[in-house]
């Protein structure tokens, strides 16, 4: 991605009032201004976001996550397609894998939800994970914000799924759906702890065919993994449920149980409660964020921190001396 946006996207009133008016265009400028890593841009961002606060957290957030070649965008692709015909606005914020190497991305979502691409009341936005835990973008937050504020009611963020946490994912949601696949046998094996403590529902996906019974002998062990675990909410017990996104069967069941979740958790008030702690925990990440970048972004400091991890590497210095010292440079 370029750093360096359309001057025209720097007019912070024009940007707005485009969003408001639920410009496409605007609304993929102020991402790219929210992406960028100059001080500038970063500046504007905020000042958008916070302009358009008012307008933002009635969406419905759902995180979608699974092992490469579950299904996950013909999933999506499908779902908010039904979505879509039912009078949603859907945006999808697909998260590509970076290369750890080069950074590079292949951010190829449009090219495999097909539907969604073309679809005026859908937004694709692809964005590379760039190494952030979880699978997530760094600027997922900001990027949902703005989406909602552009009148999209529906937020699917699909996340990597290639091993990572997903922790983070489930921590900016209000609902996150696990997609498995048939014939859990050695996968029920394998499958995180973690990830299953996190779900809100588990879908066994491809269950058509001779898959059939595969996916649902798979939601059978599924349902028992899940009966052994410490639900996250009392209020919420984890259904398991069998769909095929390919043939788009289950799908509106699915997202019925989705709604289903909504609704009782705002009946206890745990749904404004998660959200509230969200904002929290997201204004802690991003102080954490620039104290790092007040560390290595000085070139001084760089400089020590370099010479100080090779010292730590080779023996030489103590870590807890290390860390003292590292902290000294920001008055800690």
């Amino acid at each position: 991605m370029t750093e360096t946006a359309p001057r025209k996207s720097l007019d912070p009133k024009a940007l707005a009032a485009g969003i408001r008016a639920g410009n496409r265009a605007s609304l993929a400028r102020a991402i790219t201004l929210v992406e960028s890593r100059k001080a500038e841009h970063r500046a504007i961002a905020r000042g958008l976001i916070q302009d358009l606060l008012p307008l933002t957290g009635n969406a419905q957030r759902v995180g979608i996550t699974g092992v490469p070649g579950v299904g996950k965008s013909t999933t999506i692709d499908m779902l908010g397609s039904n979505l879509t015909a039912q009078g949603h606005k859907v945006a999808v914020l697909a998260v590509d894998p970076s290369s750890t190497r080069t950074g590079g991305s292949i951010l190829g979502d449009k090219t495999r939800m097909a539907q969604l691409a073309v679809d005026q009341n859908a937004f694709i936005r692809p964005s590379p994970s760039a190494g952030t835990l979880g699978g997530v973008a760094a600027k997922t937050r900001e990027t949902m914000l703005l989406c909602e504020a552009a009148g999209f009611d529906i937020i699917l963020v699909e996340t990597v799924g290639i091993g990572q946490s997903e922790t983070t994912v489930a921590d900016m949601v209000d609902f996150f759906l696990v997609l498995m696949l048939p014939g859990a046998g050695d996968e029920l094996q394998g499958i995180k702890k973690g990830v299953l403590e996190i779900a809100d529902m588990i879908a066994v996906n491809k269950a058509d065919g001779e898959s059939a019974l595969r996916a649902q002998s798979a939601a059978s062990d599924y349902r028992a993994a899940l009966h052994i675990l410490a639900p996250r909410s009392p209020t919420w017990s984890p259904p398991v449920v069998t769909i095929s996104g390919l043939a788009n069967e289950g799908l509106d069941a699915m997202w019925e149980q989705v709604t289903h979740h909504r609704d009782k958790m705002s009946a206890t008030g745990e749904f404004q409660q998660r959200r509230a702690d969200q904002q929290v925990a997201w204004m802690w990440d991003l102080l954490q964020q620039r104290m790092m970048e007040a560390l290595t972004g000085n070139a001084q400091t760089a400089e020590r921190l370099k010479r100080l991890e090779g010292e730590v590497r080779e023996g030489q210095t103590a870590v807890s001396v290390a860390v003292e010292e590292i902290s000294s440079l920001i008055g800690v």
